[in-house]
């Protein structure tokens, strides 16, 4: 999906904005505060419902009004119009439209349009919590695999009943072993399920990730590993029974898909330890290009590919050779930087706009 018209109310010093970006390269250049950030945040909204920046939605919205709006207009591959809009106020309500029916589920508006970041701050998919390796995982299964949200879903709800259980069990409340079973293996039908989906991913993930890899990071040896969650020798279910006791004591359960992580080595040794900053954002750009390609290549679907202060970020063979493999997948790419000196790269490409943005003022270069 390629967004072809882009309208921007009440967003941050935003106040409105209108934009007909190029279906490939869009630059966008302005001095820190001027509103560039604020720009690709409004984007990332209709990828995923929320801020990149901020888990506040009202410190979103303009100063002194009560909501703001995102409104796309956007072809696919077939060139396909569709309409998508989403609009959220200060008690935190949400609404979306797609094509004039409207929906209070996020899932809805973000199954339209694969989006994808990379910003300062994307180092903490590497140095941060788990979860963060969790989303990056099911982010590429939600767009690859349709029945991966309802399982997720479903998981989830499940594991919260599991959970009350527990919880009421610990204060020393009878809760009968049948009931406990019951969830137990409610839980483990839809964790092995998405375990398996995850396998596969990451499998395949791995196979573009080392070809990616070796130009981003040519100076070491990087391999993937996936850890379910639970003892990989024994499924889901019996591994719940033996953290029974366990779990009843810490009134939760420990193990599970919930639990999941990916490790990466660089050379045998946890890449975080082995790689300097500088190289763990280009490990994170290996991953971010190689997740994109796997879309391209197992679905035929192109996304958004949002680049924050590119400048900051990558150096300028990088910078050449990240963009240039992103156009490849037919993915729409918006950049931003401070300097035109960080974009000497945008001469080589012919199909691309500039946009200049100054006191939340976003206008196209002619």
């Amino acid at each position: 999906m390629k967004l072809d018209k882009v309208q921007i109310s009440q967003f941050r010093n935003i106040e409105s904005a209108t934009i007909y970006p190029s279906a490939h390269l869009n630059v966008v250049i302005g001095q820190n505060g001027s509103g560039k950030s604020s720009f690709l945040e409004s984007l990332h909204y209709l990828g995923f419902g929320r801020s990149f920046r901020t888990n506040k939605h009202r410190h979103v919205i303009q100063s002194g009004l009560s909501q703001f709006s995102v409104f796309a207009e956007c072809s696919d591959i077939n060139n396909d119009n569709h309409k998508i809009g989403l609009m959220r106020n200060n008690k935190d309500e949400f609404l979306c439209s797609i094509n004039g029916k409207r929906s209070q589920r996020i899932a809805d508006l973000v199954s339209q349009i694969p989006v994808q970041i990379f910003t300062p701050q994307s180092t903490e998919l590497l140095l941060g919590s788990p979860s963060n390796r969790r989303k990056f995982l099911d982010w590429g299964l939600f767009h690859v695999e349709q029945s991966f949200f309802n399982l997720s879903l479903n998981y989830s709800k499940i594991l919260k009943q599991r959970n009350a259980l527990l919880k009421y069990k610990q204060t020393g409340k009878p809760v009968s072993n049948d009931e406990m079973d019951y969830w137990s293996h409610q839980l483990a039908i839809y964790g092995e399920n998405i375990d398996t989906y995850r396998q596969k991913y990451i499998s395949e993930l791995k196979m573009i990730f080392k070809r990616i890899s070796k130009q981003f990071l040519p100076e070491f040896s990087l391999e993937i590993s996936y850890n379910k969650g639970w003892d990989s020798s024994v499924n889901f279910v019996s591994a719940l029974r033996e953290k029974l006791l366990y779990d009843t004591r810490m009134g939760y359960t420990s193990i599970g898909i919930h639990k999941a992580d990916i490790k990466i080595k660089a050379d045998n040794i946890v890449a975080t330890e082995r790689l300097s900053r500088g190289q763990l954002r280009m490990l994170v750009a290996a991953l971010q290009l190689s997740q994109t390609l796997h879309l391209f290549e197992s679905t035929n679907k192109s996304g958004v590919f949002l680049l924050d202060d590119i400048g900051a970020e990558l150096d300028e063979d990088k910078r050449y050779h990240f963009i240039d493999a992103l156009l490849a997948t037919n993915t729409q790419l918006f950049v931003t930087a401070i300097e035109k000196s960080h974009l000497s790269f945008v001469e080589k490409y012919n199909d691309k706009k500039m946009f200049h943005v100054e006191h939340g003022h976003v206008n196209e270069e002619q």
